[in-house]
């Protein structure tokens, strides 16, 4: 068997899943920074619900997460028919959604990793630089975001690599189409289920544990470098 020869099925999936997760990370980096912020340094009713649902995806079964994604974004779904409609945009069934599914899925890595490291910025830093007179604005940009950047870094290494991985959530939301939603892992079970398909499926079960593991020794590196920030 040779291990070494990749087909264009898997390399376009392995491409596929690439892209994908890099989309993935851009459009939940943003909203990841801020609600981490929100959840680290603010006090309001509603918090330990907010908290929960943004942690829902790592308890609930991905493919409960997918089906959730198609009755919301979906062409005939809450907010995907208004899209549809007026802007003739859909991403059910697209590597759009794909993207979608995995960011959903890796968020509350994201997250977690990002809030860990604000909850280790000391708040009198903070303090000290509104008593100089810095707007709220400021003090994030020169003294909380700087020092939030190693629990950024691990979290978009762990949701990066979560996202490779995802494959209930995505099957579900925009199934297996070959060149536009079938990543890594639908790539492996679409090979699973062909004759004669063991040896793609173990190359791509391969090249998944070993990005899986660049993931996990590049977190953990950075933890030793950085104890005080991205450990809780």
């Amino acid at each position: 068997m040779n291990y070494f020869s990749f087909s264009p099925v898997e390399l376009e999936a392995l491409r596929l899943s690439l892209w994908v997760s890099f989309w993935a990370l851009f459009i939940s980096l943003p909203p990841g920074i801020i609600i981490a912020w929100i959840l680290a340094r603010m006090e309001f009713p509603g918090k330990s619900i907010l908290n929960g649902m943004i942690h829902l995806p790592l308890v609930l079964p991905p493919v409960v997460i997918g089906y959730l994604l198609l009755v919301v974004m979906g062409r005939k779904g809450l907010i995907g028919s208004i899209l549809y409609e007026y802007l003739g945009f859909s991403v059910a069934f697209t590597w759009k959604g794909a993207a979608l599914a995995s960011a959903v899925m890796a968020f509350p890595l994201l997250v977690r990793a990002i809030k860990l490291s604000i909850d280790n910025v000391d708040p009198g830093l903070e303090n000290a630089a509104r008593t100089l007179g810095a707007g709220p604005m400021r003090v994030f940009f020169t003294i909380t975001l700087p020092l939030m950047i190693p629990g950024i870094i691990t979290g978009m290494i762990l949701a990066f690599a979560r996202s490779l991985g995802e494959f209930g959530a995505t099957i579900t939301f925009v199934s297996n189409i070959q060149g536009e939603t079938q990543t890594l892992p639908l790539a492996l079970y679409t090979l699973m289920q062909v004759p004669n398909g063991e040896t793609g499926a173990m190359r791509l079960c391969l090249i998944s544990i070993l990005i899986a593991m660049a993931a996990l020794v590049c977190s953990q590196r950075l933890e030793k470098r950085f104890p005080g920030y991205v450990k809780g």
